[in-house]
C-alpha cells in the first residue's frame, strides 16, 4: 500500500486499521513523512489528529526535533500540545534515555504555556520520560507557582517508581508553605509511589 493510501486510512473509523497504517508508515516512511503528519495535527478531525500524534511517537527519535521545536514555536496551541503529546508517545515507546536533553528543556518550557492544555501535556510527557526528567520536574516544583502543573508533577513522581522522588514528596507533604491541595497530593502520592518502586523491583 502506498504511503498516501496509508495516510488515508488513518482516518478510518476502525481502530484496528488506524494502527495498522500509523505502524506502516512509520516503517515505510520517506522525508516527506514527518512534516505531512505535523501538518495534521492542527486537523479539526480529532480522530486524525491523534492517529498522527501515534505515528509520530512510533518514528521515535528522529521526530524529537520537529516536534521540540512545534512545542516552542507553533502558533496554535492545539498543535503545540499534540507536539507535547507526541514526545509523550516517544518516550513510552522508546527506552530510558532516548529523549534527548534539548527535547527535555522544550518540555520544561511548555509547562510554562499560557494554554493549560499544552503545559498539563508537557507535564504528562516530562512524566512518561521518567527518570532523566527527574531534575526538571524538581525544578519546576521548587520555582513555579502554577497549582495544577504542581499537582500533575506530584502524580508523575508517584507514578514514577523513581526512589529519588520519596524526599521530594515527603518534603511537600509536610510542607506549610505550599498550596494545600499540593501537600494533600504529595501525601496520596506517596504509598503509589512505594507500590511502583516494589514493582520495580520485583519485575526488574
Amino acid at each position: 500500500m502506498s504511503l498516501d493510501a496509508l495516510f488515508d486510512q488513518l482516518k478510518h473509523p476502525n481502530p484496528n486499521l488506524r494502527d495498522r497504517a500509523a505502524l506502516e508508515i512509520a516503517e515505510k516512511r520517506d522525508e516527506t513523512t514527518i512534516p505531512r503528519l505535523m501538518e495534521i495535527l492542527n486537523a479539526e478531525d480529532v480522530m486524525f489528529r491523534r492517529a498522527a500524534v501515534k505515528v509520530l511517537g512510533v518514528i521515535g527519535p528522529a521526530a524529537l526535533l520537529v516536534l521540540s521545536e512545534g512545542l516552542l514555536q507553533n502558533p496554535d496551541p492545539v498543535v503545540r500540545a499534540s507536539c507535547a503529546k507526541a514526545i509523550a508517545q516517544c518516550a513510552t515507546n522508546y527506552d530510558e534515555g532516548a529523549i534527548t536533553e534539548s527535547t527535555i528543556a522544550a518540555l520544561k518550557s511548555g509547562t510554562s504555556d499560557e494554554n493549560p492544555v499544552v503545559h498539563l501535556a508537557s507535564v504528562m510527557a516530562l512524566g512518561q520520560v521518567g527518570k532523566p526528567a527527574f531534575e526538571v520536574m524538581t525544578d519546576i516544583l521548587r520555582d513555579g507557582d502554577n497549582v495544577a502543573v504542581a499537582v500533575a508533577i506530584v502524580n508523575a513522581l508517584g507514578s514514577s517508581g523513581d526512589e529519588r522522588a520519596i524526599s521530594v514528596l515527603q518534603a511537600l507533604s509536610k510542607d506549610e508553605t505550599v498550596d494545600p491541595y499540593v501537600s494533600e497530593m504529595a501525601t496520596s502520592a506517596l504509598p503509589r509511589l512505594d507500590q511502583m518502586i516494589n514493582y520495580k523491583k520485583f519485575n526488574g
